[in-house]
């Protein structure tokens, strides 16, 4: 067993802005809308999301004996941002790949709480496994989720990456889910420049303008290229209306922080835009998950 408050002091001093617990047991409030929305074809190409249903829905199959979720959050609102006349690039993707800055931070967090890595049965997930994770920071506490599907932490916003700790030990106290706070709200619905958010918490992303311009590995369907305007690698559309993001303040963590490189690009160095100058300009960003191919299609489509 272990110490909820001790580890959110350690998170706290690993570097995240929120840390939360929850004990392990089957989303069974998922379940339902979970199979719907893959019934209905909402998740496009991501075919993976079909895979290791039982394991989504209870992280217990990620460890043996799983009793516990540890969630954190991670702040990467940019400081500084690319001006409007340049290619957009999401926020999230400004500075370095945030698996490996996270999976380090997680690893320095269980060690500096357990003493040695291999106290109990923990495994360090973000955005790497098929687990939930914004359900299960809803579950730890750390927030709700947001009419646009996003993890909204009161008082602070949504621009955060989620990580996990999937743990064998029991904790001495489990954190309580927060309540809905967008009320009536609607912005972000009203907002999506191609209506992929067909209702709240619904998303289909064979509309939306982030899958089809990093997940999708085909051709963008000529309605939603028509709403790509200067959009090079995904869409912040939602979150940037969305009023809690007032809150928002700049990441401390020195790794999200852009490259000179990336400020200076301009829509006509685009012409022409090498494997060399993508490799150069790209390295160890997130960026990469679009491959070259892709980043060249999205170029192709955007909007003068």
């Amino acid at each position: 067993m272990f110490s909820a408050a001790e580890i959110k002091e350690k998170a706290k001093k690993t570097g995240f802005d929120a840390c939360g617990i929850a004990q392990v047991a089957t989303a069974d409030s998922e379940a339902l809308f979970f199979d719907r929305w893959l019934k209905e074809g909402n998740h496009a190409g991501m075919a993976y999301m079909e895979n290791h249903r039982e394991i989504r829905l209870n992280p217990a199959g990620l460890v043996e004996g799983a009793k516990t979720v540890i969630s954190v959050a991670l702040n990467y609102y940019p400081e500084q941002k690319l001006p409007p006349e340049a290619p957009h690039i999401a926020y999230y993707a400004y500075g370095k790949d945030y698996h490996f800055v996270i999976k380090e931070m997680l690893n320095e967090l269980w060690s500096a709480v357990t003493g040695q890595t291999d106290t109990g049965t923990a495994r360090f997930f973000t955005d790497s496994a098929p687990i939930l994770e914004r359900y299960w920071a809803w579950k730890a506490g750390l927030g709700w989720i947001g009419k646009n599907t996003n993890l909204i932490i009161p008082g602070k916003g949504s621009f955060f990456f989620l990580g996990e700790i999937v743990t064998s030990l029991e904790a001495d106290h489990y954190d309580m889910p927060q309540k809905d706070r967008c009320g009536s709200c609607s912005r972000c619905l009203e907002a999506c420049p191609t209506e992929a958010l067909e209702g709240p918490r619904h998303l289909n992303a064979r509309k939306c303008l982030s899958y089809l311009t990093i997940e999708n590995r085909g051709e963008i369907p000529a309605e939603q290229a028509a709403c790509l305007g200067n959009r090079l690698y995904g869409c912040d559309t939602c979150q940037e209306v969305c009023p809690w993001n007032r809150f928002a303040r700049p990441t401390r963590i020195e790794a999200f922080r852009p490259a000179p490189a990336l400020f200076s690009l301009r829509k006509e160095d685009l012409k022409g835009f090498s494997r060399e100058e993508y490799n150069r300009i790209f390295a160890k960003s997130a960026v990469k998950r679009a491959k070259y191919e892709g980043l060249i299609r999205n170029i192709h489509n955007l909007k003068d």
